[in-house]
């Protein structure tokens, strides 16, 4: 697993079937989407549970159809030998998306699996490449799965973990051919840390006999992510993740399982990011973004024999948010995330100096990875007017290559799409708070309405990215989207990163204030309507925005987001509950339950008196769907009106197209109707 992986799984929001009964929320809601014809009306599909959303007329969709068939590409990995690579794409006609083959740039797409779940990770058996392994789970449960399917006969998929577990593939031992990967154990009906300690099991197997794994070490606690295996495949690089604000770096032995922590050292003082991927190609030391020496996350080569850190990148003020090493240890790919881009920075030589990278197209990129043995570096490239491109660059020569092509539908003139602009704003406590803007075309005159559109994590940040579905707000609606990072997001320094954290967390919430502020400021963005969304964490932040500033927007929305701290960390998925006191406090605490208990939306609820749109996946493991379902049905005794739509077979956001497409129906009536204050109409 390289950096870039490593990052990945870090910040991947830690907030962050049958139909069955609803609940308290079909006891509390005496309206449903009423029965209509389908010839005339979008109906929610039989894995749909609608409330109190009013009938959508199928010309909403027939209008909306060309912002729902943007299809872009990710890079997944390099095949070990050729200059081929796996992708991961949702094909025409599909709901989700699945692993391809790519043999050249612009080729065919050859596909590998056809499973009715999304697929989105996979990697070549690195000796012959004769098999992939994948993982997948069901219905949006997370509880990830590890597949081997083999390439020669394209077979079937052979499952090769537990079910009863959650898995997480790391690296390959190369010399033995097996795979390192971890279990934990699932046991959403826990409540407040009833069970016993969650322990991580860190496992290899050899794909081709399943009977083979075998435990390493059994990890305590949860938030291990194991790095690259070392090239004489004695040990592996292993990361624990505590906090947005600490992580330690442990070297294991594959063969005994014993482990030694190589940073922080003992006597650092103060805690620190520290994010170890790669072994240099002597093994004399690892590849390691920390903050240990400022604000911003560096590149440094930690050195086992002196056990200190030299810093590669300290001149970049900016976080070092990915990076990749080629094999022969000669150049190093880092992203750096300048304000929200991520932009390429390349080191070379045996002292890994600067080098410029130029020639690369515009936009922000991701997914960097160098070949096993080609001088070639992928990447993904998203911007305002394109979904993911993949491309290669030969750092020596400087040649670019595209190897896909976006889709669009011919209708949209994605060139049109204005970038995303910064803009600042000075919080309450005198504090520069910054977002992205994507204002509307010049034709909509006088001053434009506002979707404010909250982030996840709320380790995370809102970047420079393909809008999708949300440029129809923009475009044909006239709507001003503000992508806002309030305090707790990632990208602006540690300190920053920490400002929200336990009974701090009201402050990221007078942020969203501030903006509100800000707005009314502005001579092209009409105050009076305005409406908060976000998911996730985002979500908490939509309905706290509604209980502190009810009179200051026109609705909010909703998203698989948090309605109650003390039920939320009760609920939760196990091997989540305790990186998530870290950020939010430890309910177990009574003075510590009382805060989050007083601050939560749900305590609050008689405050929201603006419409509010709910949605929410049945099989959320982060956010459990009774944060929906008890938000919802307390909202509605204040008489406000609350649409809620529910998916059983989705879990934190709706990963298929049908579901994500009738949501975005249901979102532009919310907005037509609260925000602009009028019917669909498509002329």
């Amino acid at each position: 697993m390289t950096i870039n992986d490593l990052h990945f799984a870090f910040i991947t929001c830690m907030t962050c079937l049958a139909i069955g009964s609803m609940g308290p929320v079909s006891q509390a809601c005496a309206q449903a989407i009423l029965p209509t014809s389908s010839e005339v009306h979008v109906l929610p599909n039989n894995q749909l549970v609608a409330q109190a959303i009013p009938p959508i007329p199928r010309q909403i969709a027939k209008y909306v159809e060309r912002y729902t068939e943007f299809r872009g590409h990710s890079f997944v990995g390099w095949h070990p030998h050729k200059r081929e690579m796996l992708v991961s794409h949702r094909p025409q006609g599909s709901s989700v998306s699945q692993i391809f083959r790519l043999s050249e740039p612009l080729g065919t797409l050859e596909p590998i699996t056809s499973s009715d779940e999304p697929i989105r990770f996979a990697s070549y058996e690195p000796k012959h490449a004769r098999y992939i392994v994948y993982s997948k789970f069901s219905g949006g449960n997370e509880a990830s799965q590890l597949y081997r399917k083999d390439l020669d006969e394209l077979g079937s998929e052979v499952l090769l973990t537990n079910p009863d577990e959650r898995h997480t593939f790391h690296a390959w031992n190369r010399f033995a051919s097996t795979m390192i990967y971890s279990s934990v154990p699932l046991d959403r009906t826990a409540k407040g840390g009833s069970r016993k300690q969650v322990s991580t099991s860190l496992r290899e197997i050899d794909p081709l006999r399943i009977d083979s794994s075998r435990e390493i070490a059994q990890l305590p606690g949860v938030g291990w992510f194991a790095g690259e295996v070392s090239p004489d495949g004695r040990f592996i690089v292993v990361n624990r993740y505590i906090s947005a604000n600490e992580s330690e770096v442990w070297l294991l032995d594959l063969d005994s399982g014993g482990r030694q922590r190589l940073l922080p050292k003992i006597d650092d003082k103060e805690p620190a990011i520290h994010f170890a991927g790669e072994f240099l190609p002597d093994q004399s030391g690892l590849v390691v973004l920390t903050d240990r020496h400022g604000e911003f996350r560096e590149a440094s080569i930690f050195d086992f024999k002196s056990a200190s850190l030299n810093r590669l990148t300290s001149h970049i003020p900016w976080d070092i948010a990915a990076g990749s090493l080629s094999r022969d240890g000669g150049r190093l790919a880092l992203l750096a995330n300048e304000d929200g881009k991520r932009s390429l920075r390349l080191l070379v030589g045996k002292a890994l100096t600067e080098y410029p990278a130029v020639g690369l197209p515009e936009g922000s990129l991701d997914a960097i990875s160098f070949h096993e043995r080609e001088p070639l570096l992928a990447f993904g490239v998203r911007s305002a007017q394109s979904p993911g491109v993949i491309y290669s660059y030969q750092p020596e020569s400087g040649v670019v290559l595209q190897w896909t092509k976006p889709y669009a539908h011919p209708d949209v003139d994605v060139s049109a799409f204005a970038e995303q602009s910064i803009i600042r704003w000075q919080s309450f406590d005198s504090r520069s708070i910054s977002g992205l803007i994507s204002r509307p075309p010049a034709r909509f005159t006088g001053k434009r309405p506002v979707l404010i559109d909250i982030h996840g994590g709320p380790e995370a940040q809102a970047g420079v990215e393909f809008l999708g579905r949300m440029q129809f707000f923009v475009q044909d609606l006239g709507i001003a989207v503000i992508r806002p990072n309030v305090r707790g997001s990632t990208g602006f320094g540690k300190r920053f990163v920490a400002l929200d954290n336990g009974r701090l967390r009201e402050d990221a919430v007078k942020d969203i204030g501030a903006l509100l502020d800000w707005i009314a400021g502005q001579p092209d963005l009409d105050a009076s309507k305005v409406v908060v969304a976000g998911g996730s964490y985002g979500g908490y932040m939509s309905l706290a925005t509604a209980v502190h500033y009810s009179d200051r927007i026109a609705g909010a929305i909703n998203v698989v987001g948090i309605s109650h701290f003390v039920t939320f960390l009760e609920t939760t998925e196990s091997y989540r509950r305790d990186l998530r006191r870290v950020e939010y406090g430890d309910e177990r605490d009574p003075e510590m339950r009382a805060f989050l208990h007083s601050i939560s939306p749900l305590t609050n609820a008689a405050r929201i008196t603006k419409p509010l749109f709910v949605i929410q996946g049945k099989n959320d493991p982060r956010v459990p769907y009774t944060e929906a379902e008890q938000i919802v049905a307390e909202v509605r005794k204040n008489g406000t009106s609350v649409w809620y739509l529910r998916a059983e077979n989705e879990g934190h956001g709706f990963a298929r197209k049908e579901n994500a497409d009738f949501q975005f129906y249901a979102m532009v009536i919310f907005l037509k109707r609260y925000l602009l204050g009028e019917a669909f109409s498509s002329n």
